[in-house]
């Protein structure tokens, strides 16, 4: 009876045992033994029907040529489910030894009790569910590749310590196998992935991977920031060849990463294994000084750390990543020589200061004046073109020789959408953009500083080109009014003259002043700063975080990233062209419609220059920013703004009248300007209150300021107290 329950514990059943839905069962109803032992026979036999089905899965999934086992076809396959089936094997290993410890047990002694066997194999009732379960989560979930480390890694986080080391020893198995794919990828560049299991795969459509901080939101990709796509173009260079057919272009596979893996750890792998196999391939067209790959120095010292890495018995991500870091430290060195010493960084710096950072102000002067034809009507098909002939006009007037540098880069004037076009003829009120508001310039960096010079800085470097073009322009237009203003001086006398050359002298010294403070303050500064950083380090990744920086800092200082500051520079620029177009168009004396286009500008001027220096007071009182300071003083320097008076530049009342019938409101609408309490701006916002109703009296229902024009920004909570609002003879009264 015992030699037959050691076979039913081993899977195989017959004479008292039988085998049912239920497992391996007693047959029932034998008259020689008592329930209390079927209980305890039935409770012992489910450790052999859990054996009978670890053996099936062995033999199912373990056993055969992998080569026969297509990955197209519905079943599990794998060189990762290989080794969970060689490492389950490695655990019944231990229970089979039980059962044969068990079995000299009963030759010595042939009446050995039933719970001599239960005390012996207890530890498995613990074990084999919980690997049963993990197994079935591993075929449930078709989990593939190194999906099947994640889960045997959380099933391994259990508090059964039996359990756990078991599930470590699968994991042991299962980590050799991804350690040798590391190894061959990062230390080879080669992917030995037949079964597409490793999570570094070749990118491709459909192929869920795993999201990088888009550049444009300025995070770490892998190693020094750098993605393998920007790598490939290293040594593609100029040649015009198939990148994704021939060298292949790599992502992280979101669905085969294990979760102990951190993102962050897995962009490293994927850049050194990528710039390891670009290096290689194209090492013919590089013309650096190093010889050999780049792995080829520390190849040896870096197989033997990912090795010992392999034999500890547990995953430590602490110690995997700072192997990876180790690696990692030296591609960034030899990029480092490729890069910045090699390609000459510092250069490259310079010239995108002269064109995007208007560095060489002589050329945009050229081109503002070659330009200003083309780029003041709305864009047509060939407004681009145009601008560009000018652009290399431009250049060659100032002396630029260099057309090698003058073919990269290119004025972008986009043609407006289909819809916008739409939308445009359908509104006659919208007036169709204008060739200035919508000019770029695009760069084609050269190979490899454009892993330094990626996309999305471009771009940052693009939306700054065009704040500090509009700014330059306006100063030049403001300039020519002057020169206008000199040359026929003697027929501007009258008060009203001067009055008008008074507000085109405050305009050129408040845009003067932002421009001087935008080159110098900003740009020069930060520039010197970036240089310095750059030529005291030897490390790619500080000088590309430095560059980083340099271009946060010149976004956020410039106003580009603060959309209130951004939109009133903007409003103000817009009314100084306004001013400078109304000038020159007019004849010697302004006609009445002038005149009141010219109030209008200046109304809007005094106020979007008075709030700017609102704002700003109030963002520097918030915090220390000595740029800021520096350009607050040069606009208050005599304390024009500050004695400005109440910082509410324009007021909306909302007034409710009461009639003298109590059921009778009617609303009321009035602009307030402290400087002018009833200018020419107010209006009544309802009908005329009829004689019938009587008396009316009013009251304060709520009210909004004002910033730009007729538009309410933001609601007030309070008007100052000494503001009171009467109503009589159904007029507005004074205000005291």
């Amino acid at each position: 009876m015992l030699h037959e329950l050691l076979l039913a514990l081993k899977g195989h059943y017959g004479g008292a045992f039988k085998h049912s839905n239920d497992g391996i069962t007693v047959v029932p109803d034998l008259p020689f033994m008592h329930t209390s032992e079927v209980k305890v026979l039935n409770h012992l036999c489910q450790l052999g029907t859990y054996y009978k089905d670890y053996r099936e899965f062995i033999q199912h999934y373990g056993s055969g040529l992998l080569s026969q086992q297509k990955p197209g076809t519905d079943d599990l396959h794998g060189l990762y489910l290989k080794c969970v089936c060689q490492g389950v094997d490695s655990v019944l290993e231990d229970y089979r030894a039980s059962l044969q410890q068990l079995e000299q047990d009963v030759l010595q002694d042939a009446h050995l009790p039933l719970s001599h066997f239960s005390c012996k194999l207890q530890q498995y009732h613990l074990l084999f569910p919980a690997l049963a379960s993990t197994l079935d989560e591993i075929v449930s979930n078709r989990a593939h590749g190194c999906y099947i480390l994640d889960i045997l890694y959380k099933n391994a986080m259990f508090g059964k310590p039996v359990v756990k080391d078991a599930l470590n020893r699968i994991l042991y198995l299962c980590h050799g196998l991804m350690y040798k794919q590391l190894s061959a990828w990062m230390l080879h560049g080669i992917t030995s992935d037949p079964y597409k299991e490793f999570f570094i795969q070749k990118a491709q459509d459909g192929l869920a991977t795993v999201s990088k901080q888009a550049e444009d939101e300025e995070e770490d990709l892998g190693i020094l920031g750098l993605t393998g796509r920007q790598l490939q173009k290293i040594h593609i260079g100029s040649d015009v060849e198939d990148v994704s057919s021939e060298a292949g272009q790599f992502c992280i596979a979101a669905d085969l990463l294990p979760s102990y893996i951190q993102p962050r750890v897995a962009n490293k792998i994927l850049f050194v294994g990528e710039s390891v196999q670009m290096f290689e391939k194209d090492k013919h067209k590089m013309k650096s000084s190093k010889s050999g790959t780049i792995m080829s120095s520390r190849e040896g010292e870096f197989a033997a750390d990912l090795q010992r890495l392999s034999k500890e018995p547990e995953f430590n991500s602490i110690s995997f990543e700072t192997i990876i870091d180790k690696i990692r430290a030296h591609a960034a060195e030899y990029l480092w020589v490729i890069i910045v010493e090699e390609s000459d960084l510092a250069n490259e710096l310079k010239v995108m200061k002269d064109y995007f950072l208007l560095g060489r102000g002589e050329l945009y002067l050229a081109f503002i004046d070659q330009a200003q034809h083309l780029l003041h009507t709305p864009v047509a098909a060939t407004t681009e073109h145009d601008v560009n002939r000018a652009f290399q006009h431009a250049a060659r007037n100032v002396l630029i020789d260099n057309d090698l540098l003058l073919q990269r880069f290119r004025l972008t004037v986009p043609l407006p959408s289909k819809d916008l076009r739409k939308a445009e003829v359908a509104s006659a009120q919208t007036e169709p953009e204008v060739g200035w508001t919508v000019l770029g310039l695009t760069y084609s960096v050269p190979w490899p500083l454009h892993i330094f010079f990626t996309s999305s800085m471009l771009e940052k470097y693009n939306r700054i080109f065009r704040f500090l073009l509009a700014v330059r322009r306006t100063q030049l237009d403001l300039q020519h009014c002057w020169s206008l203003q000199m040359f026929n001086k003697e027929k501007f006398v009258s008060p009203a003259a001067s009055a008008t050359w008074q507000l085109r002298t405050h305009m050129a010294f408040l845009v003067d002043n932002l421009q001087y403070y935008l080159q110098v303050d900003v740009i020069e500064s930060h520039y010197k700063i970036l240089l310095d950083k750059i030529n005291s380090t030897k490390d790619f990744e500080a000088a590309k975080l430095a560059h980083e920086h340099f271009l946060s800092s010149l976004l956020a200082q410039s106003f580009v990233h603060m959309k209130t500051v951004f939109s009133c520079l903007h409003e103000i620029l817009d009314q100084c062209s306004s001013f400078c177009r109304l000038l020159v168009s007019a004849q010697q004396e302004l006609t009445e419609k002038e005149n009141d286009q010219l109030q209008n500008i200046t109304l809007s001027f005094q106020r979007h220059s008075s709030l700017l220096f609102r704002i700003l007071s109030g963002v520097h009182s918030q915090s220390s920013r000595p740029h800021l300071a520096q350009l607050l003083l040069r606009l208050d320097f005599n304390k024009f703004f500050t004695n400005m008076g109440d910082p509410i530049l324009l007021v909306y009342l909302y007034l409710t009248l009461q009639t003298a019938r109590p059921d009778v409101w009617l609303g009321l609408g009035l602009l307030y300007t402290p400087a002018h309490p009833f200018s020419s701006t107010t209006q009544l916002r309802s009908r005329t209150v009829p004689d019938t109703l009587g008396p009316v009296s009013a009251k304060l229902s709520k009210h909004c300021c004002i910033t730009a024009g007729s538009k309410a920004s933001s609601l007030v909570e309070d008007l100052p107290k000494n503001v009171n609002v009467k109503v009589e003879d159904y007029r507005v009264g004074k205000l005291t």
